[in-house]
């Protein structure tokens, strides 16, 4: 098998996955995930995927991720190795998409306003 590339992004963050056979070794930066990650739940997202097409411990997963938060980013590399998976057999799209694990999620950071103090929170308004 060849090397797979896919690309994930969530909010500000971007991430590039590179799939190719393994023993089900994942590195994140240069890192383990379970380093990169230290909390249970930002791991269950990586594996997600992989369990639910019971793959697992056949692939190398390979990430490049920089940009925004942790909760971002394992969030981008989760769609990144979803997208992945499809590439690799187009039979694993259905049960990935039924599962909302290809869908990208599209709500970013709304952007200040000139004349506001944030996005939405406006100066105090004085009537006299």
């Amino acid at each position: 098998m060849d090397k797979i590339h896919a690309i994930g992004r969530r909010k500000h963050s971007v991430a590039r996955v590179y799939l190719k056979s393994g023993k089900g070794k994942i590195q994140i930066n240069n890192k383990d995930y379970k380093d990169y990650f230290p909390t249970i739940l930002l791991q269950y997202k990586l594996e997600q995927s992989q369990n639910l097409i019971g793959k697992s411990k056949d692939f190398d997963i390979w990430v490049n991720v920089f940009g925004g938060g942790l909760t971002g980013q394992a969030e981008a590399i989760r769609l990144g190795i979803a997208r992945a998976l499809v590439k690799l057999d187009e039979q694993n799209k259905t049960h990935l998409r039924k599962n909302g694990l290809l869908t990208r999620d599209p709500r970013m950071v709304e952007r200040k306003k000139p004349g506001q103090r944030k996005a939405r929170k406006k100066t105090q308004f004085s009537k006299r």
